[in-house]
């Protein structure tokens, strides 16, 4: 991986200040209002959500007196400061410090017609992916619902544009999303909320290796999220040797809850597959894939390995994903190719680390 670029770093608040919890961590209803004047609510939602405003002193058709006691008793980011490394392509990827020390990632991904922003649930991962950076840094913590959505309207702010310009949000980042449950849910109705960001459930993809008692749950929420499940394998053997979750959950047992999502939710299902040369990309596991896809709507997104220091992996040839994408073409599969953004800037799938 190329040296990183010296990144700019942006202070959002002191310490002591985020010992105050974040109205980020409240829906808008719950939001406080001066002197029980519940439209207040509203104007701090806007402020907030539509100007993606961090300081109680910017909004000024909110009282004075009322914006002196929110700066006494609240916080809205929930970050120390942050650190941005931009990358050549053109995406950027955000360094997090929170209120412990501990820090956390996303990346911003521009595109032609849409504005994509990757974030994390986890400080670290306890998924521990062979391939995976995150996963080989081991799992700090789970992130608050506050700190999950902050990294939207905190890279907004950082890219000049308004929090509902970002239309497109996954959660790929740091962690697995299904074991932080609770929290990853409350930021998602969040940012789904017409009072919030209101963003439509079908432009948040959320990312898992694969847990079938919480994609049953989730399944039972009804929301029409996109699915991602990060498979990598089609066989219980090389699964085993690169996931460890896959000792507890089979293959099976993942199918099964995937066909149960599909019939609550009706939408296809997206299949992560990072290409390991001479682990995963033979073609006769493109072909046990197509037989372990068989009923299931669904797309491949294969992904090249992205290097990262001593992963001890080495990515497919161009040429063999190309002859693996053609089993799946060829059994009927939609299957595409995924080239990762940011790999100059530690940015790319896989690679997220806390470099810095």
């Amino acid at each position: 991986m190329e040296q990183l670029n010296q990144p700019e770093t942006i202070q959002l608040n002191s310490s002591d200040r985020l010992i105050k919890p974040s109205l980020l961590s409240l829906d808008v209803q719950d939001l406080p209002a001066w002197q029980n004047q519940s439209y207040r609510q509203k104007q701090l939602a806007t402020w907030i959500y539509d100007q993606g405003r961090y300081e109680f002193a910017d909004m000024n058709n909110v009282p004075k007196a009322w914006r002196g006691e929110l700066a006494e008793q609240y916080a809205i980011l929930p970050f120390v400061s942050m650190e941005r490394y931009a990358s050549k392509d053109g995406s950027t990827r955000y360094l997090f410090y929170l209120a412990d020390g501990k820090k956390t990632e996303a990346v911003f991904m521009p595109y032609k017609n849409r504005k994509t922003l990757c974030i994390s649930s986890m400080v670290g991962c306890p998924a521990g992916c062979s391939f995976c950076a995150t996963g080989a840094m081991g799992f700090g913590r789970n992130l608050t619902d506050a700190e999950i959505i902050g990294q939207i309207l905190a890279v907004a702010g950082q890219e000049g544009i308004l929090p509902k310009d970002i239309r497109n949000v996954v959660l790929m980042g740091m962690g697995e999303a299904l074991l932080n449950y609770d929290n990853a849910l409350k930021a998602i109705k969040r940012m789904i909320s017409p009072q919030a960001l209101d963003m439509s459930p079908r432009r948040i993809t959320l990312s898992t290796v694969g847990l079938p008692k919480q994609i049953r749950r989730l399944a039972d929420e009804q929301l029409s999220l996109v699915l991602a499940v990060s498979l990598h394998a089609p066989d219980e053997e090389t699964r085993k040797k690169i996931i460890p979750t896959a000792h507890s959950h089979s293959l099976e047992d993942i199918r099964r809850s995937l066909w149960y999502w599909q019939e609550e939710i009706g939408r296809r299902i997206t299949i992560e597959y990072t290409m390991l040369e001479g682990i995963n990309d033979n073609l006769w596991q493109a072909k046990e894939l197509v037989t372990w896809l068989r009923g299931l709507t669904s797309h491949v997104n294969l992904i090249p390995f992205n290097s990262w220091q001593q992963s001890g992996f080495k990515s497919t040839a161009h040429a063999d994903i190309l002859a693996f994408q053609d089993v799946l073409e060829q059994a009927g599969i939609s299957v595409s190719i995924r080239f990762s953004r940011g790999q100059d800037a530690g940015a790319a799938c896989g690679q997220l680390a806390l470099n810095n």
